[in-house]
């Protein structure tokens, strides 16, 4: 195991049940300079830039995972996203807006782990190489333009965490009569992640370790170097409770794709991209999975 011996943000969930209302208003009490910042976030809901690489050139280079002469000698992971699930509506934690929220589920079910190494290039940053097991034995190194920053979450989360930039994007997409995505209208304001081993979701998996390899991400500001990862058949999970997992919905009316879209950056290297995307078609005002018509 990775020894970051530090406390976990999160605990793995008892079940995958939806919580009851007071739980849930609990669980989003924050401070008034998070709320502050979330005002802020909600007053822009434009769409933003899309990925910076295209998905057979992750971080601007061949995938070793997808050329078959490098990816026959490695165990490369392949990360898969859960159907957006534990929705509900959020109208307390800014007064007059609308957030929808959704757990996201992150499994890894490649033939060896998703392994990212920080190295402090700056105060609050660093730069990340993806370690890629060999088959023969030990690991192949890879440069990314992947970034980890120290993020603090909130005192209610635990404070401050080193933390992968946009490996997840929350998407609200508009679909047509016949379910198609058709126009991204809003997006989330989340942008960094933990990788780590919350849940043993694919026991089944005879590469799956018995135990968590990859715990909580660490909390020290003054480190140099982290190692963060999930092993295959594991999951890294947010409930739907966390900090800022949510998107704005406020004043939306119709059909559309609720999103959750994998490494949307392009910059990490796995055995298959087509496989990042989940999504569950909802209508707006929210009152329900009912679709009422889409």
């Amino acid at each position: 195991m990775i020894d970051s011996g530090i406390a976990s943000d999160r605990k793995p969930p008892r079940s995958f049940t939806t919580m009851s209302g007071m739980g849930r208003k609990a669980s989003i009490a924050v401070t008034g300079a998070l709320l502050a910042v979330s005002l802020a976030v909600i007053g822009g809901a434009g769409s933003p830039a899309r990925g910076d690489f295209p998905p057979n050139r992750p971080s601007g280079v061949k995938d070793p995972c997808r050329t078959p002469k490098s990816a026959k000698n490695l165990l490369c992971p392949d990360l898969r996203i859960g159907k957006p699930s534990e929705m509900y509506l959020d109208r307390d934690l800014a007064p007059g807006q609308a957030l929808l929220r959704s757990t996201n589920d992150i499994r890894s079910r490649g033939l060896g782990p998703m392994e990212l190494r920080g190295h402090r290039d700056r105060p609050r940053t660093m730069n990340v190489t993806q370690a890629i097991k060999r088959r023969a034995g030990g690991y192949a190194l890879f440069p990314t333009q992947a970034r980890l920053r120290y993020h603090f979450v909130g005192y209610q989360w635990g404070g401050a965490y080193w933390k992968v930039r946009n490996p997840l994007r929350f998407e609200l997409w508009r679909v047509n009569s016949t379910g198609k995505k058709t126009e991204l209208v809003r997006t989330g304001p989340k942008q960094f992640y933990c990788f780590r081993d919350l849940v043993q979701t694919n026991p089944a998996s005879t590469r799956s370790p018995g135990s968590a390899v990859y715990p909580a991400c660490n909390q020290n500001p003054r480190v140099r170097n982290v190692t963060l990862g999930t092993s295959v058949g594991w999951s890294d999970i947010y409930p739907s409770t966390y900090d800022e997992q949510w998107i704005n919905v406020t004043g939306l009316r119709g059909c559309f794709a609720y999103v959750l879209h994998l490494d949307p950056g392009n910059v990490l290297f796995e055995l298959n991209k087509k496989n990042n995307y989940s999504q569950r078609t909802i209508r707006l005002p929210w009152s329900g999975y009912a679709r009422r018509g889409c």
